[in-house]
């Protein structure tokens, strides 16, 4: 039997997604083999002249793509705002939306907001993001939600009493601790969607050890050598990184699922459902942290209510 991979896609005709960090690596690849099944993609993306490059990268392999550029900063909630608006004005309806971009182990820094960089961008984002579309999403007969997390999830700890790293941070443990919350907020958003009887489905993704340009915004110089060694030598291509997601957001599995690669570690290989930490199941963990982001971004992402509170 044939393991699972991108020509196994099934059509996406007349489907919306948005993707963001659609720019390049996981999320480039993630758009272009959406547009390739025949989805209309939306390349959320926070610079312009790299989303013009990725839309010249995905012309050139698919010429028949229907894509749309917006632009989208994860650290500005203004932003998400603004970009949640935009497309609202734009669609009747949302079937996909891919959680892809994120920073990685980057030196201590402040969103646009005010919140620890790491935990604001790739958690608070997001969660705004998904609030904010939750109607948009309501109104397609299939939704999906896919959040992007990583096998760092493992090393992360929800340390409630100081989520901004002020009294004691640590770049890798603030990236596990933002991977973890990815976790806790993709099963809570189906746990949530199960309770309130929505279609909407919510699952998770790693890409295992990808060779992609995440690596190439850690801090550290010597990092960045090693990475670029392991990437050569260790890594998969982000070819392969990006299936898991496209898995996740195109096949059939249940909601609440967390898919990975099927080798050794979890780290390379084709797509399947993989398990999470314990810590990425506590419910009430999930709970907390649901409330918190609510009051931190101001939005309410609720099923059946308009989910902006400002």
């Amino acid at each position: 039997m044939s393991k699972w991979s991108s020509a196994d896609i099934p059509s996406q005709a007349g489907r919306v997604a948005v993707v963001t960090g659609a720019n390049s690596g996981l999320g480039l690849i993630t758009a272009r083999e959406l547009a390739r099944a025949g989805a209309t993609v939306v390349l959320a993306c926070r610079a312009p002249a790299r989303a013009a490059s990725a839309v010249e990268a995905i012309l050139a392999s698919v010429p028949h793509a229907a894509l749309d550029v917006w632009q989208l900063d994860l650290a500005d909630l203004a932003s998400v705002r603004d970009f949640a608006d935009g497309i609202a004005t734009s669609y009747d309806h949302l079937d996909l939306l891919v959680n892809n971009a994120g920073v990685m182990a980057v030196a201590q820094g402040r969103t646009a907001d005010g919140f620890e960089l790491q935990f604001g961008t790739n958690h608070l984002g997001h969660f705004a993001l998904t609030g904010r579309l939750l109607e948009l999403l309501g109104a397609a007969s299939a939704p999906r939600v896919v959040t992007v997390a990583s096998g760092a999830h493992r090393m992360g700890r929800m340390n409630f009493d100081d989520l901004m790293g002020e009294r004691n941070y640590r770049r890798w443990g603030a990236y596990g601790q933002a991977k973890l919350s990815n976790l806790l907020f993709a099963f809570e958003l189906q746990r949530r969607a199960t309770a309130a009887g929505a279609a909407l489905l919510s699952l998770a993704a790693h890409p295992g050890y990808a060779s992609t340009n995440l690596q190439s915004h850690t801090s550290s110089a010597i990092e960045k050598g090693v990475m670029s060694v392991l990437n050569r030598v260790v890594a998969q291509s982000d070819e392969m990184g990006a299936l898991p997601s496209l898995y996740a957001a195109t096949a059939d599995v249940p909601g609440g699922s967390y898919i990975g690669p099927d080798g050794l570690a979890e780290g390379r290989g084709h797509p399947t459902i993989v398990s999470s930490s314990r810590a990425a199941r506590d419910e009430q963990a999930a709970q907390r942290l649901w409330e918190i982001s609510e009051q931190l971004t101001g939005v309410s992402a609720s099923f059946g209510v308009p989910a902006a509170q400002s």
